[in-house]
């Protein structure tokens, strides 16, 4: 006798509803697409400190003085 574990279908992490195989972990194209679109648009940032931009971790320019 083998134990089956306890398997609970899975959910859109959107909207709740019964996920669909062609678009897993999402129930349907629209949620798939709404879910990108919130990461582009940086809905799902993590509050914390302003990162650096790519000039403050340039190493600083000096005048050589030949210019």
């Amino acid at each position: 006798m083998s134990v089956k574990p306890d398997t609970k279908p899975a959910k859109c992490p959107s909207c709740k509803k019964a996920a669909a195989t062609k678009f897993a972990p999402f129930c349907s194209a629209g949620c798939k697409d709404r879910d990108l679109l919130q990461w582009l648009d940086g809905g799902y940032r993590l509050p914390g400190p302003m990162a650096l931009s790519d000039e403050d971790d340039a190493p600083p320019q000096y005048d050589d003085g030949d210019g």
